[in-house]
């Protein structure tokens, strides 16, 4: 019987390459706003957060419950455009996500202040982050199908990592602009409008995405495939559930040294403004520069040994690495030596992440389900580090609070990835390169239109 595979033909390299660009633009952008929203969340807590008389503690708090918010929408866009997706086809739906991205960043730039509107201020924020958290949690399950499916034999690992490579784009370049910003504005001036202008700058570059979009052809998967059904929903739900589990880990450990860290400096170590920023792009080169090479990596030795690594290395260095930043003693160069190897550990989860979650799905369900695990796991432990990190520490006093929670959610994604076996029946394809081979060839294969498969190659 012939074995289900979404990789029988070969592809030319100009679409391949045409899907890899666009695909991966939208999160680009996504996360350079999510970015900004991390570096500048002491300014727009003041300016959206804080009325008269309160403390800015109490407005930093409520600026990433905000930020929380709009990743716990993130699973709704998944499970919406996921379906949408995996019906109507790829293409469509990210020309839909990134459009309604664009709009939703771009108002952020626009909105009044609470000394202009009083507390409608923060509601209209609320609002526009909402629809934010909508249109990311449709991106990613997409844009990872679009390049996996579009993606050679044996490359889905360095595919997929592009997914990834982008996070760390789109932070460097939100960090880039608030760095400059910061250098050619005064504190008042950037207080006051200079803030504006990071996120102003999404339009231009989303309606670039979106033309990308536009020309995009339909990947030969989804045309190929799609009409098949369905396998059985309990599976799809335990698929999720254990794809969420293994990127918990990145979602913890990526937030925290590449997003929260430059407020927590500020807040809890009072380093300046830019000495935060620096901390952060250190961090944020380290998780670039390890991306791509653990995808590739990930197509020759699979994808969760590699997992597995950066995750056990977070476990065991971020006590040390908080107690380094923290220590008076440690020359400046030590210390962004350290940050920089931290986010390169981050990297060797985020490299092989996107290709493993695109391979626990078949086509039929490859969008929502791989969207839904990534949201669920980021909604959690992505979107609420700030909120978790600030208060337990203002509450605490503990300053090593950050490390406890990103090592705590790597330890329970390596538990998740020392599982062998995804569940039954929701294997995407069967391929022939022992990259990924390594990570499939325990599951189970059933012909889902009633016939029997054979069992797993060994």
């Amino acid at each position: 019987m012939k074995a289900f595979s979404d990789h029988s033909r070969p592809l030319s390299d100009r679409p391949a390459a045409r899907a890899l660009v666009a695909g991966s633009v939208g999160n680009l952008i996504e996360w350079y706003e999510f970015g900004v929203y991390g570096y500048f969340a002491t300014v727009i807590a003041a300016r959206f957060f804080t009325p008269e008389g309160a403390g800015a503690a109490e407005g930093l708090v409520r600026t990433y419950a905000s930020f929380a918010l709009a990743f716990f929408f993130r699973p709704v866009g998944a499970a919406l455009f996921g379906r949408l997706g995996d019906r109507v086809g790829r293409r469509p739906v990210l020309v839909l996500v990134i459009a309604l991205m664009t709009g939703a960043t771009t108002l952020i730039g626009v909105l009044p202040t609470y000394a202009t509107v009083g507390a409608l201020a923060p509601w209209l924020l609320t609002f526009l982050r909402i629809l934010q958290g909508l249109s990311s949690g449709g991106e990613f399950g997409g844009a990872v199908s679009l390049l996996t499916e579009f993606a050679p034999p044996g490359r889905r690992g360095l595919y997929g990592a592009w997914q990834s490579f982008t996070v760390a784009l789109g932070l460097l370049g939100g960090a880039g602009v608030a760095a400059l910003l910061a250098t050619v504005l005064d504190a008042g001036q950037l207080a006051d409008w200079g803030w504006r202008l990071a996120f102003l700058l999404t339009l231009p570059m989303g309606l670039g995405a979106l033309w990308l979009r536009l020309r995009l052809d339909e990947t030969p998967a989804f045309r190929r495939e799609a009409a098949r059904g369905a396998p059985p929903a309990r599976e799809v739900r335990r698929a999720v559930a254990l794809g969420a589990g293994r990127v918990m880990g990145w979602a913890a450990a990526g937030y925290t040294f590449l997003v929260v860290l430059p407020s927590y400096l500020q807040s809890t170590l009072d380093a300046s403004f830019q000495q935060a920023l620096l901390a952060t792009v250190l961090a944020n080169v380290g998780f670039a520069v390890t991306i791509l090479p653990a995808g590739l990596l990930s197509d020759r030795l699979g994808r969760r040994p590699v997992m597995l690594t950066g995750a056990a290395l977070v476990v065991v260095l971020s006590v040390p690495l908080l107690n380094l930043l923290q220590s008076d003693g440690t020359s400046n160069t030590v210390k962004g030596a350290w940050v920089f190897g931290a986010g390169a550990v981050v990297g060797l989860m985020a490299g092989p992440g996107p290709a493993m979650l695109s391979e626990m799905f078949p086509t039929s369900v490859r969008y929502t389900g791989l969207g839904l695990a990534y949201a669920l796991s980021n909604a959690v432990f992505s979107g609420c580090a700030g909120l978790i990190i600030t208060e337990s520490v203002r509450r605490t006093g503990n300053v090593d609070i950050p490390a406890y929670y990103a090592a705590a959610a790597c330890a329970m994604s390596v538990l998740a990835l020392a599982v062998a076996k995804s569940p039954a029946g929701t294997a995407g394809w069967e391929e022939a390169d022992a990259g990924d081979r390594a990570d499939v060839r325990d599951v189970v294969r059933r012909d889902r239109r009633g016939g029997g498969r054979p069992g797993p190659r060994r």
